[in-house]
């Protein structure tokens, strides 16, 4: 990541916290350059970035607000969500010919529990309206007012940032080419920016690891705007991510050709619960999963009637996959199945989850 501070000016290119394009910048990297810099003295701060995490922008913000020099902002070609409210630090805002401004509210992502989803729902309200009261102290607009304009996702070129008091100057320049961001993630971003994104390969999904999205159970992310550049390049995309998304479209091709013969195989019949069980919540193969069906028994063998009242219990989906796991723990019988069986681990693990007979 390259140095933020250059030639005395604070240049603020990229994603806003750490990056997942190779560029980008943090708080404490906005700290020390400052502290570097000298507290009091005059500095300007250019910006193109398409935003990046809420929490990070208002660090920025804050530390930029405090500077006890002149702070002047320069938006060179962007300013979106997280970065819109960086640049509202600026004793002077200058829009460059080009450059654009988004505001929104922002956005998360949450694993759990529907109290959790809510948990998270009234953070993000709260976390809207203090953004909302940033923008107001600087445009001299209600609370209100912006609130609407960031639930409709509000892009504004220079002339507009300066009609609506975001930005104080527009100013005649070339803007310089857009930042990286994954502008898809934006609902009213322009298709240029899109477009330009898919060509790229700009997706903050892509760059994400399997272990880090299921670590990072929260992430509070802001989202951001866009600038004209041509979606040229279009032929330019990595070989590496042609074949990554081959082989992703092949594995899900599988995956469907798997489950499909689990359900559909004669060994199913009158198995109903534990083939669903095999298909949607294991990763067992299609030969695996006919020997543990075909040693189970089929619906109605070996079960004592069940009443009305636990026949409409066991319809639940929850019973039914307890039944299901129950049944298949049932059939782990070592004469039956060696240790190497890989139906026989999967019997096993149905236990640990389920908590199977034993």
């Amino acid at each position: 990541m390259p140095e933020i501070l250059q030639d005395g000016e604070l240049i603020l290119y990229g994603f806003v916290g750490e990056s997942y394009w190779g560029e980008g910048f943090t708080a404490r990297e906005v700290l020390n350059a400052l502290a570097l810099h000298g507290r009091d003295e005059p500095i300007a701060v250019r910006i193109n970035s398409g935003g990046g995490y809420t929490d990070e922008g208002i660090a920025i913000f804050n530390a930029l607000k405090t500077h006890k020099g002149k702070v002047s902002v320069i938006i060179d070609a962007m300013a979106a969500s997280a970065a819109s409210v960086i640049a509202m630090a600026g004793d002077e805002r200058t829009m460059r010919t080009g450059a654009m401004m988004m505001i929104h509210d922002p956005a998360g992502e949450k694993r759990g529990t529907a109290a959790e989803h809510e948990a998270m729902g009234e953070l993000l309200h709260k976390q809207a309206d203090l953004l909302a009261g940033i923008y107001a102290d600087v445009t001299g607009k209600t609370a209100e007012e912006l609130r609407q304009m960031m639930v409709e996702e509000t892009w504004m070129n220079g002339s507009e940032a300066q009609a609506q008091g975001f930005a104080t100057v527009d100013e005649a320049a070339q803007a310089v080419s857009v930042s990286a961001f994954d502008y898809q993630t934006y609902n009213c971003a322009p298709d240029t920016l899109k477009q330009l994104s898919k060509t790229k390969n700009w997706s903050a999904e892509a760059q994400r690891s399997p272990a880090a999205s299921v670590a990072q159970t929260t992430v509070n992310q802001e989202i951001q705007p866009m600038t004209t550049q041509p979606a040229a390049d279009a032929n330019s995309a990595s070989p590496n991510t042609d074949k990554t998304q081959s082989n992703a479209a092949d594995e899900a091709t599988a995956e469907r050709e798997r489950i499909g013969k689990i359900l559909n195989c004669d060994e199913a019949a009158g198995r109903t619960e534990l083939a669903k069980y095999l298909a949607f919540e294991t990763s067992t193969n299609f030969e695996d999963s006919q020997k543990v069906l075909d040693k189970a028994a089929k619906a109605g063998e070996g079960n004592a009637p069940k009443s009305d009242g636990q026949r409409t219990q066991a319809s639940t989906y929850e019973q039914q996959r307890l039944s299901a796991s129950s049944q298949a723990s049932s059939y782990s019988n070592p004469s039956d199945l060696t240790d190497d069986d890989k139906g026989t681990r999967l019997v096993n693990r149905a236990k640990s989850m389920f908590g199977g007979a034993k």
